[in-house]
């Protein structure tokens, strides 16, 4: 299972430089893999990452949300062949919107972890208005406030209300039934350029569900900070619609839920993907373990309690003290 993460935001708000602060803190650990979209001839921006990590896949005749949508996919498949990344960053060009690339992401298998748009604090009564600028944030479910430091209370607060309205406004949704793609979003400020860690807890892969589907330790984030990660296993004989009910009615305050399931009316268990209120189902093969689902969020402790009380086919492990 691959992840990705989309980087919107119209341009010269910093996406570069968060983008490379960000990887830099956070995954120094994984092997990563960064696509940028350039809107003009020269790649700057791409330069500048390769110094941060292995490889960047830079597309600068176009804008890859329209009509370099083949090459885009083609070159993502390139980079899953050569380097087998665990985490794909696709930079966006300031002046495309993000949803397209999502759905070429979600089309090559790739589980999309989150939709980030980064507004520029200081200047975004600039370009506000901007169309590009509103269907940006509407398409995104992460919105990150960079550069607070260069304005005052007043004016974050301000900013604050106009994002959110903007958000309202212009939210993406499905033009067949009318409901909105993304489900809940997430509106945090960047400290010196980096993107809070909560936006990126819960980036499992498939073998570390299945490590804690098979022996599970007590490990929590509770005594470090507010994020925190609650294990479950599903009892037998549920179906597709009980799994359904439990992730479309999350708490907002659990941010992602990862996990495996098996149902009694789908003949494959499912990798469950649930991200800042948007679900998604893959089928896998070969996999024997209990049904497990990973809860992450802030200050959770109660909201779980909540949702195994509603949902009975719902088990807190019993924990190990871990040697």
């Amino acid at each position: 299972m691959i992840h990705s993460f989309v980087l919107t935001g119209f341009l010269g708000v910093g996406k570069t430089t968060m983008l490379t602060n960000t990887v830099k803190e956070h995954f120094s650990d994984k092997q990563i893999a960064i696509i940028v979209n350039e809107f003009g001839d020269v790649g700057v921006d791409s330069k500048v990452l390769k110094n941060v990590h292995s490889e960047v896949l830079e597309i600068s005749e176009g804008c890859i949300c329209c009509k370099l949508a083949e090459e885009f996919e083609a070159g993502v498949l390139e980079i899953i062949k050569t380097y087998n990344p665990e985490i794909i960053f696709v930079e966006t060009s300031g002046a495309s919107e993000p949803f397209p690339i999502f759905m070429s992401l979600q089309n090559l298998g790739i589980s999309v972890e989150g939709v980030i748009c980064v507004v520029d604090s200081k200047n975004f009564n600039s370009y506000k208005e901007n169309s590009t600028a509103k269907y940006q944030i509407g398409g995104s479910n992460i919105i990150v406030l960079n550069k607070t430091d260069l304005v005052n209370d007043e004016e974050l607060l301000q900013l604050k209300n106009d994002v959110s309205e903007i958000k309202k406004q212009y939210n993406i949704k499905n033009n067949l039934t009318g409901q909105s793609i993304f489900n809940n979003y997430l509106l945090v400020s960047a400290v010196q350029g980096i993107v809070p860690k909560e936006i990126f807890e819960g980036v499992y892969r498939l073998d570390d569900i299945v490590d804690l589907a098979q022996d599970y330790s007590h490990h929590n984030h509770t005594e470090k900070d507010s994020i925190t990660q609650k294990v479950v296993y599903l009892k037998d004989g549920i179906t597709f619609a009980q799994i359904d009910k439990l992730m479309t009615n999350l708490p907002e305050n659990i941010y992602r839920a990862k996990g495996v399931v098996k149902t009694t009316d789908v003949a494959t268990p499912l990798f469950v993907n649930y991200s800042f209120g948007d679900v998604t189902y893959e089928e896998l093969t070969d996999y024997k373990e209990k049904s497990i689902l990973i809860l992450i969020g802030e200050s959770i402790e109660e909201s779980v309690k909540k949702v195994i009380k509603e949902h009975d086919f719902l088990i807190l492990p019993l924990f190990r003290v871990a040697p």
